[in-house]
């Protein structure tokens, strides 16, 4: 069920629509997904207050603005984005600066003035709104700027790429004949999904842990789109695999009241029981990055499906309590 919008969310789709031409009341109802009465106060909120020069076209059978009034000039004040409008500006731009250097940098630049001007719209300064509104990254692995080109370069041109990769979990290196097939951008960290020849399967691979990148000139595999999602999001997480279980998951009542409102996976199936106790169900492939996940629940959740993850998670948790005496 999407969320109810803010009044100044209400405002700015109003101001919008109705620039656009004339609009039905019944549309303008339904776009903002409020009653009728909300609907009347705020035009004339946006009236009264802000000078609107908001009218009823009989003829069109709508709303539309008309000439200026007298008085003072019909405008929003501030930076009237929502929540994940400024988000997504603001992740954008820290991406981009963030991808800064000899490679990337200068085709970046003209990118990034465009975003500064959106960011600086109405009485602030760009500069304000990045000191005003924080996206703060937890947990960013630097990647190398020029092994991000390489692969970036290597999708777009659909070429395979060799790498020489570094396997944390069994802290070596591998070397591999790739085809890019998506960069993705996940928990500030960026992964590249490839058809990997070696193993004739799908694979992510963290970019950071991309210890050297060279571009071939064989022409890449493509793998259709639906194949790459059916792999690649079908369960829980970074790690993909073609075999899903499914995990069940039982959270205390306090622990419900923050995981209720997140949305672990687009497929997850939730609900309150009597007691208060939160029920999730989601669909996993590799339980490496879930167990993670349980595990900073600490006693606020129990898994009680399948027995191997309910096992894997256990044996965890004792190791960490054996560290503590």
């Amino acid at each position: 069920m999407p969320r109810p919008m803010d009044r100044s969310e209400r405002f700015r789709r109003i101001d919008r629509m109705l620039n656009a031409g004339t609009t039905t009341f019944a549309a303008l109802q339904e776009a903002l997904g409020i009653s009728r009465a909300q609907l009347k106060r705020d035009l004339a909120y946006l009236r009264e207050r802000f000078n609107a020069p908001i009218e009823y076209d009989r003829d069109a059978g709508g709303y539309r603005f008309g000439k200026p009034l007298a008085g003072p000039r019909y405008e929003l004040p501030g930076l009237w984005f929502s929540a994940e409008e400024a988000h997504a500006l603001l992740t954008m731009h820290q991406l981009l600066k963030g991808l800064d250097g000899e490679i990337l940098g200068p085709h970046f630049e003209p990118l990034l003035a465009r975003l500064r001007a959106v960011l600086g719209s109405g009485d602030h300064s760009w500069e304000e709104v990045e000191n005003r509104i924080r996206v703060i990254p937890i947990g960013r692995r630097e990647a190398k700027v020029a092994h991000f080109g390489v692969a970036a370069g290597a999708l777009l041109k659909r070429k395979r790429l060799r790498i020489r990769h570094y396997n944390r979990a069994e802290d070596r290196e591998t070397e591999r004949e790739v085809s890019p097939q998506r960069l993705v951008h996940y928990r500030d960290n960026w992964y590249l999904d490839a058809w990997c020849h070696l193993r004739q399967d799908l694979r992510s691979f963290a970019v950071d842990a991309i210890r050297d990148a060279h571009l071939l000139d064989e022409r890449a595999k493509d793998v259709p789109k639906a194949e790459l999602d059916e792999y690649l999001a079908a369960g829980y997480g970074i790690f993909a695999g073609r075999k899903l279980e499914w995990a069940t998951l039982k959270f205390t009542s306090a622990a419900a009241r923050w995981v209720a409102a997140q949305r672990w996976h687009p497929k997850q199936r939730a609900r309150v029981d009597k007691d208060g106790s939160y029920l999730l169900e989601l669909p996993y492939a590799d339980d490496r990055e879930l167990v993670m996940e349980i595990l900073k629940f600490g006693p606020e959740v129990e898994v009680l499906a399948p027995a191997g993850l309910r096992k894997r998670v256990a044996e965890r948790l004792r190791a960490a309590a054996k560290r503590y005496g």
